[in-house]
């Protein structure tokens, strides 16, 4: 249960998707090879990772479970631009659904809200690396910012320890909210400045 102060997760993943599902449609074919940020992935396998997140935190959010085993090339069949929107607009749907942020959410065995909350992460920090990786510029809105702080400082330790994110970069004096949270998950954004 959310207090009143709490933002709900499906409102910021309302959001979060209005601000990545642009950087997804413009994403041109011929940079599908670019490396990103996210030093695993180049821009079509993050493309893909993205959907499969996107996708397996619908069941999440009705605490069904997910596979994440594997990862189908969905950017082989035309639409995947238009197809991402609607995949988020459903995603939307399911952590709006009664229920979705509370108990546990499937085999992670976590609180449902934390849940929501890794892929909000993903789908905001995600977006800024496509963006970066195709030479774009990428702001979050800043209330989905303060819905991240708190809980990936939280689940920081335990992310590194799992591989999910790099080793905090450190920042100048200066830095904004965002790019703190960037530095957090293992990101420089000085390091891919547009």
């Amino acid at each position: 249960m959310t207090s009143d102060a709490t933002p709900r997760i499906a409102d910021l993943l309302r959001t979060a998707a209005a601000h990545a599902a642009p950087v997804v449609g413009a994403t041109a074919d011929d940079s599908l090879g670019a490396p990103t940020p996210c030093a695993e992935y180049d821009v079509r396998a993050l493309l893909n990772h993205l959907f499969a997140v996107v996708v397996n935190f619908q069941a999440l959010a009705a605490k069904e479970p997910a596979d994440f085993a594997s990862t189908p090339d969905r950017l082989a069949e035309d639409g995947w631009r238009e197809r991402f929107s609607v995949e988020t607009g459903k995603l939307v749907t399911a952590w709006a659904a009664p229920g979705a942020e509370e108990g546990t959410s499937g085999a992670m065995g976590l609180p449902a809200r934390t849940v929501g909350s890794m892929v909000l992460l993903d789908l905001t920090v995600h977006a800024w690396d496509l963006a970066r990786a195709t030479g774009r510029g990428f702001e979050p809105d800043p209330a989905v910012v303060a819905g991240l702080v708190e809980e990936v400082e939280r689940m920081a330790p335990m992310a590194r320890k799992m591989n999910v994110f790099g080793e905090g970069v450190d920042l100048p004096e200066g830095a904004t909210d965002f790019e703190r949270l960037l530095a957090t998950t293992g990101r420089d954004p000085r390091a891919w400045a547009v």
